[in-house]
């Protein structure tokens, strides 16, 4: 563990809270993109990656995570209208104690990533590897549901009809033909640079995929109905790149398989754990963690 690294999460955390959780995560994407592509050009951008993205300056698992856990507090102290606000820069609030939560939920978020990374089974030593900043995320936001938030994990429905746990109709073909489509194109570029025989550009495509994604978010912060697609395609891109590497061109289509059940999955956790409550857990990084799993594991039998 580097003590420097763990004493800045705090600072980390308090960028999340300070700039707002979508804020900071959209910086994430910045340095992700811009890191991968000198990466991919072969130039070097491992600073920007590693401890830019994702490390303690904008972490996902420390500003992201820490920008929720914020939101959460200022929600319960009734300093912010609503926990689930992850757009709003807190800074607006004047409030020290808000951005000191933020702070404390980076250290927080730093000390289960590396802790998760040394576990056998789930952490980057053992057969079924997953995502961590995407699982710190996740276990962040249940820790500042249980403290912060009332409506339990699953939220408090409080409407008159059935309440939709998952999309179904013309809503699940939706999901179907965006996870599909995004499939596609990451899948069929993941092909492309296979063929150009840059190792370093297939290496680093996932990041690349994931860097756009998460800028493409700006949109949504600023008021358009953009979604939030780096649960597709990370795990599109991942799962592409082990197909393509067991079974050359044709394994393009695992990548495929995998946007889908991104879009679908990230749907099921929407509606089951981030509808009718008052705290945020995030859709996407739960995407992302139980996908990689799966798609570890994959890459290991084939």
């Amino acid at each position: 563990m580097d003590l420097f690294a763990l004493v800045a999460a705090f600072g980390g955390g308090i960028i999340g809270a300070y700039m707002g959780a979508l804020p900071a995560f959209i910086m994430t994407g910045i340095f992700a993109l811009v890191g991968s592509v000198l990466t991919a050009a072969g130039v070097g951008g491992d600073i920007a990656v590693g401890m830019l993205a994702f490390g303690s300056f904008v972490g996902p698992h420390i500003a992201f995570g820490g920008g929720v856990a914020a939101a959460g507090y200022a929600g319960k102290k009734g300093k912010l209208g609503s926990g689930t606000d992850i757009l709003s820069s807190l800074n607006g609030l004047g409030e020290p104690d808000v951005i000191l939560v933020g702070g404390i939920f980076g250290v927080l978020g730093y000390l289960i990533s590396y802790s998760i990374g040394m576990l056998p089974v789930i952490g980057n030593a053992g057969p079924a590897t997953t995502d961590l900043p995407g699982i710190t995320v996740f276990i962040l936001a249940i820790v500042t549901r249980l403290l912060f938030g009332e409506t339990g994990i699953t939220g408090k429905y409080t409407g008159t009809g059935k309440r939709e746990w998952f999309s179904t109709g013309k809503g699940f073909v939706y999901n179907v033909v965006l996870g599909g489509g995004i499939g596609i194109v990451v899948s069929c570029l993941a092909v492309v640079l296979y063929q150009s025989g840059n190792t370093a550009a297939f290496g680093i495509f996932p990041i690349i995929c994931f860097g756009f994604a998460a800028i493409s978010l700006i949109f949504t912060q600023t008021g358009f109905a953009t979604p939030a697609t780096h649960h597709i395609f990370l795990p599109s891109a991942l799962a592409a790149s082990a197909g393509i590497l067991a079974w050359g061109e044709t394994g393009f289509v695992l990548g495929v398989v995998f946007g889908i059940l991104g879009s679908l999955l990230g749907d099921l956790v929407g509606k089951t754990l981030n509808s009718h409550c008052d705290t945020h857990i995030d859709p996407p990084a739960t995407t992302i963690f139980i996908l990689t799993i799966i798609i570890n594991a994959i890459a290991r039998v084939i």
